[in-house]
């Protein structure tokens, strides 16, 4: 799929917002209206290495599964997120969460994701209307972000280690 790319400013310092979206545990909190069942891969949710698994709740998906985990921080400005999804696990899928500084103040926080599908089968599973769907749910999602950041509202349920 080609990048979708969404961008929200949030009325915080760019430092808070880097803060929040570091720790993997917050992401079901803006996430879970298309994103649900999280799992953390690991017990430490915060930084380079940290990652869940979790429910893609696209329509028509007999795999639901994907995952993700932090590849890549660089403080306060980068966190690159890498995954598979699908049957196998054969999809890539990369997140960037790319954090500037505003124009007057606050942070601009733009979220680009893209896969790259395993095979043709793949391919024409994503060609009957998943780019759209992505946009329309990362959009919410940044709104969300927005409102728990700013308003400490719209908060969703926090993910923790199974028997933590």
């Amino acid at each position: 799929m080609d990048p979708v790319s969404v961008s929200v400013t949030i009325d915080r310092p760019r430092e808070e917002v880097f803060e929040y979206l570091v720790d993997m545990a917050n992401h079901a909190e803006f996430c879970d209206h298309y994103l649900v069942d999280w799992r953390l891969t690991r017990e430490d949710s915060y930084g380079r290495g940290a990652g869940a698994r979790f429910r893609v709740k696209i329509p028509m998906n007999r795999f639901p599964w994907a995952d993700a985990t932090f590849s890549q921080v660089v403080r306060p400005s980068l966190i690159i997120e890498t995954g598979t999804a699908g049957k196998f696990n054969r999809i890539r899928t990369t997140g960037t969460y790319a954090l500037d500084l505003a124009a007057g103040g606050g942070t601009e926080v733009t979220f680009t994701f893209q896969t790259e599908p395993g095979n043709l089968a793949d391919r024409l599973g994503e060609s009957l209307g998943a780019r759209p769907w992505m946009r329309r749910r990362t959009q919410q999602a940044m709104r969300r972000l927005r409102s728990i950041l700013e308003e400490d509202t719209g908060r969703g349920d926090r993910v923790t280690v199974a028997a933590g």
